[in-house]
């Protein structure tokens, strides 16, 4: 079975609280670690650009979870630290 990569880049908003931002990824990953299919999840930073991945058992799961969003209140608190228009995702099979 194939795993799959649901991978997201982008920036905060301006005058973001990271501290805050933080407990938002992970308030929201206590959830996402429980839906089918999660493997892992990872957020990293590199100066002003932040970007997460999570793993998933099969490109369904991904899917299913991105179009769900998870539990709105934990979603909405989480996107609203980031500039939407700087958001880029995209999903990958693994190779390997």
């Amino acid at each position: 079975m194939s795993k799959a990569v649901f991978f997201n880049l982008y920036k905060l908003k301006k005058g973001a609280s990271i501290p805050d931002f933080l407990l938002a990824v992970e308030k929201l990953t206590e959830h996402t670690s429980k839906e089918k299919g999660c493997i892992s999840f990872n957020l990293f930073v590199d100066g002003e650009t932040w970007a997460d991945m999570s793993t998933w058992e099969t490109m369904d799961d991904a899917k299913n979870f991105a179009n769900s969003g998870g539990p709105k209140d934990l979603a909405d608190k989480f996107y609203s630290f980031i500039n939407i228009n700087s958001c880029r995702s995209h999903f990958f099979e693994t190779i390997q």
